[in-house]
């Protein structure tokens, strides 16, 4: 299995996220489970690709070629792909994965979250999501998705197309709630 990690590239985040990603990048590489991401060598990213590769993982970077510069990329990925564009990136992300996580992050976190999402609803894909909500990061946004949902802007059944948890130990169990 190959999982898609979306998360925040900034290092200017409270510790706690960062011991988080890299805790669920050690959990990955402990389960043989793959780790499919944009490739960042900073913040969430780079913490769990660092993780995983502590413990020997696959690490399977994905990046538009404008981001190969000094200091941006994780340097140990196993694999690494190079598109031309960010839609790019995420289609080729979302090919390589046998399911996504949502860690900690920023506007691209979302969008990359919100698609998937909608895809899913649309019946594009059947993969499994998560959601890693360390120190109530996300509890906002859940509180917006359940209201969407109470005021019918979405089908209460997209929010069952998620599971949340909050310790990375318990990914395997997260994500075999939703197969």
């Amino acid at each position: 299995m190959k999982l898609c990690v979306y998360g925040a590239a900034s290092n200017d985040i409270h510790q706690d996220y960062l011991w988080a990603a890299e805790m669920l990048g050690i959990t990955l590489a402990k389960k043989g489970i793959g780790l499919v991401f944009g490739a960042g060598d900073t913040g969430v990213m780079g913490a769990c690709a660092r993780g995983c590769a502590a413990m020997g993982g696959e690490i399977i970077g994905v990046a538009p070629r404008f981001f190969d510069e000094p200091g941006i990329l994780f340097q140990g990925c196993t694999q690494m792909h190079f598109t031309e564009t960010m839609r790019q990136r995420k289609e080729l992300m979302e090919q390589l994965s046998d399911g996504f996580l949502m860690a900690p992050g920023g506007i691209g976190t979302f969008e990359e979250f919100f698609e998937i999402l909608t895809l899913r609803q649309l019946g594009r894909h059947q993969k499994p999501i998560a959601i890693l909500n360390v120190r109530g990061y996300y509890d906002p946004l859940l509180a917006l998705l359940e209201n969407a949902a109470a005021e019918h802007f979405l089908g209460s059944d997209v929010l069952k197309m998620f599971t949340v948890f909050s310790d990375p130990a318990k990914l395997p169990y997260a994500l075999e709630k939703l197969r």
